[in-house]
């Protein structure tokens, strides 16, 4: 990483002060409106690693009364985002490109995401990369994987490296 990305100081900030961490998630839901249907609480960022936890409530139930499909696939976007932001080099942004997802089990408790981006290959000007996220209930069981494809580009203005 040639340094550190807004995100990650902001959490590093924030992260040790009490409160800290569930304003930090507020923020990057007023950054990105559609997470907070889920109220995630971002719990751990750092390069390599981010992890996002959700309760479960009347809100984000299917009709079966478990969690639904798409806030797991929600939160693992959110996960797999944080991770690619903190983890990328900061002349790099990252979208989502694409999702594969494996629902394993009912996921009937709340939930936690972990993203982890362990091996970052050599980025040009563009590269896609797989993060892979894997959803977690109360028990430690895993209930939901997904693979995110995230496209990298430089940002406009910032010359290689």
């Amino acid at each position: 990483m040639n340094g550190r990305s807004a995100a990650l100081a902001a959490w590093q900030r924030l992260c040790r002060v009490p409160g800290g961490k569930w304003l930090f998630s507020r923020i990057v839901c007023r950054k990105a409106p559609y997470f907070a249907s889920i109220r995630p609480r971002i719990i751990e960022l750092r390069p390599g690693r981010a992890e996002v936890r959700i309760r479960k409530r009347h809100a984000v139930l299917n009709h079966l009364g478990g969690m639904h499909a798409i806030a797991m696939c929600n939160m693992a976007e959110l996960a797999g985002g944080m991770v690619t932001d903190v983890t990328i080099p900061d002349t790099h942004r990252w979208i989502p490109k694409g999702m594969t997802v494996r629902y394993l089990q009912k996921a009937s408790t709340d939930l936690r995401a972990v993203a982890e981006l362990e091996f970052l290959p050599a980025v040009g000007d563009s590269a896609e990369i797989p993060v892979t996220v894997d959803v977690f209930d109360a028990d430690g069981e895993a209930v939901c994987r997904a693979v995110i494809r995230m496209w990298l580009s430089r940002k406009p203005g910032k010359p290689a490296a």
